[in-house]
Parts: C-alpha cells; sequence; structure tokens
C-alpha cells in the first residue's frame, strides 16, 4: 500500500481537482439523487484508473484540463459499472460501506448507474478530443461484453484459459488500456508515441484482474466478498483453469462434473479451492502475473527516465503484491 500512497501523494493536487470535477459534474438539483452520490464520493477507491490517466499525461507531457477531464470521465464510467456490478451479484457491502442498492434497492441503483455513465460521456466531450470521446463509447461496449463472456463462459462450461484472457480483458484490461491512451491523447501525444504504452496497460490490467481472482481462495476481510464467491457464481478462474488442465485426469474429471452440475454448496466450493491451491494454480497464477510483469518492463525500459516512468513500475509492483 505504501507504493499507492506515494503515489497518490505525487499527484495530490491532479487528483484533489479531478475530484472536484467529478462532483461538481455529477451535482444535481435533485435531492435524492444529490444525497446518493455525495453519500457514494464520500469513500473513494484506489483510483488507480485516474491515476493511470494523468500520469500518461506526464509521461508525454503536462496535466492540463482535459486530462482532468478524461480521467474524471473514466473513473465515473467506472463506478457506473461497479454500482451495476452490485445490482447483479446481489452485493450488500462495498469498500465497507452499504452499496446503493441495498440501501435503496435495485431501480434506484440502476438509475444512479445511468446518471454516472451519462456525466461519463459529459466530461468526455469537455475535452473536445473526438478520440477521446471515441473511446469512451467504444469502452462502454467493451466492459458489456466482457461481462456477457463471463456469463458464456459459466452456461457454456470453457474451461480453457484462451476465453478466460478473452474475457478479462474486455472486462477488466481494456479500462486500463482506455486511461492510458486518453491520458496520453489529452495530453497531445501521437499513436506512435503511446502504442507501446497501451500495451503496458493492457499487461497491468489483465495482472489486476489475475490477482482479484487469487483473493477468492484465501479469506480477507479487506476484500469484501467470502471465500469462494466466484466459484458459487459459476465462474472458474486462472488457478483452478491451471489444476483442471494439469493435474492427472483421475483427480480433475470429478472437479469437471462438480462444476458442470453447479448449484455448489459450501463443501464442493472448499473442495474446489483446496484442489487448486494443492496442484499448483495460485503458484501458476503468481507466475504469469511476473511473466507479465517482465513484458510489461521491456516495454516501458524504452521511455525515458522519469518519474511518471518509476509510478508505472510501482503500480505494477503494487497491483501483484497488494493484499487488498
Amino acid at each position: 500500500m505504501e507504493q499507492l500512497e506515494k503515489i497518490q501523494s505525487y499527484l495530490g493536487a491532479e487528483l484533489k481537482e479531478m475530484n472536484r470535477i467529478i462532483s461538481s459534474t455529477l451535482h444535481t438539483p435533485n435531492e435524492l439523487m444529490n444525497s446518493i452520490v455525495t453519500s457514494y464520493l464520500e469513500k473513494k477507491g484506489k483510483q488507480i484508473r485516474p491515476i493511470l490517466v494523468i500520469l500518461s499525461a506526464k509521461l508525454f507531457g503536462d496535466v492540463n484540463e482535459d486530462v482532468l477531464q478524461a480521467g474524471a470521465a473514466l473513473e465515473m464510467l467506472h463506478n457506473a459499472s461497479l454500482i451495476h456490478d452490485d445490482i447483479v451479484d446481489e452485493t450488500s457491502l462495498r469498500r465497507g460501506l452499504p452499496t446503493i442498492n441495498a440501501t435503496w434497492g435495485n431501480h434506484i441503483a440502476v438509475l444512479v448507474g445511468d446518471y454516472f455513465v451519462s456525466n461519463a460521456l459529459a466530461a468526455g466531450i469537455k475535452t473536445g478530443h473526438l478520440t477521446i470521446i471515441s473511446a469512451l463509447s467504444a469502452l462502454g461496449k467493451e466492459l458489456s461484453l466482457g461481462e456477457i463472456d463471463q456469463i458464456c463462459n459459466v452456461r457454456e462450461h470453457h474451461f480453457d484459459e484462451q476465453s478466460y484472457f478473452m474475457m478479462i480483458r474486455k472486462k477488466t484490461a481494456s479500462l486500463f488500456m482506455n486511461c492510458v491512451k486518453m491520458g496520453a491523447e489529452a495530453a497531445g501525444a501521437t499513436p506512435d508515441e503511446y502504442s507501446p504504452m497501451v500495451q503496458y496497460a493492457e499487461l497491468l490490467g489483465l495482472c489486476f484482474q489475475i490477482k482479484d481472482d487469487i483473493f477468492d481462495y484465501f479469506p480477507n476481510p479487506q476484500i469484501g466478498k467470502p471465500t469462494g464467491n466466484d466459484l458459487r457464481e459459476g465462474k472458474v478462474t486462472l488457478p483452478l483453469l491451471y489444476a483442471l488442465n494439469n493435474a492427472p485426469e483421475e483427480d480433475s474429471t470429478p472437479m469437471k462434473e462438480m462444476l458442470v452440475k453447479g448449484d455448489l454448496n459450501t463443501d464442493e466450493i472448499n473442495t474446489l479451492i483446496e484442489f487448486a491451491k494443492d496442484n499448483g494454480g495460485i503458484d501458476y497464477a503468481f507466475d504469469v502475473m511476473r511473466n507479465m510483469q517482465n513484458e510489461a518492463d521491456s516495454i516501458i525500459d524504452s521511455y525515458p527516465e522519469s518519474e511518471s516512468k518509476k509510478c508505472f513500475k510501482d503500480i505494477f509492483e503494487f497491483i501483484i503484491s497488494r493484499n487488498f
């Protein structure tokens, strides 16, 4: 956490102004909406995505008003996806506080999520960059398709890594990639200049999701969800995928049959978790992340030394080593 706190401190002025833009953009005379939004914004997340927007701008130029509007747009779009995810997953707590759907019901939560989406697009328009507006539109599609891909993987019982990586690229990495792209665009960089960093951000986003998935195999009150929650929803993530495809057939076949059957009870979930651990799934997932980190280092090392470059590397290490 120390790595992230240092970066947040380094970007303190920019993040403060970006958060002011978010609050101002979302403010409305409607008392109910304003009350819900104000309460929601009081407890901020790690804000890694807008941090990436600002760091990308600093890597290629200066942080201007367009950069901050782009960061605000992405943060609002990200929060819209979280609000909608909480409805779908029937989540009652996020960041230690009751979710909007738990407090106000699904009807209002959907409307609040939609309100965030609309204001994200409004912030994007304020940049005056057609590429940024287009990226926000494309991102909305990617996030939705990533969730649909995950549902398909569950229903069709896809136990292959290729399907998993295609899904998390759309569901998670696409947002990281657009953070870097939009920050660079707003700072005046050209596609030739920032394309390698978009690849860097893809690897970063993939690692973020892999680490999130690893949390599901261990009890951790900071995460805010029970162990095995993904499995309860039928989601098979990288550690278990590796075990299913690499353990002896006599061991993996009963596990696959259990997953196909569905409606897993607590004992079955614990059995699958221990199977993944015992057959090297967790170690494999960490190896994948470290290999991605090495690949990402080879990309960013071609850029001149700067504080922004160091921060990008620190964020990558934070994402792999974080405990929440």
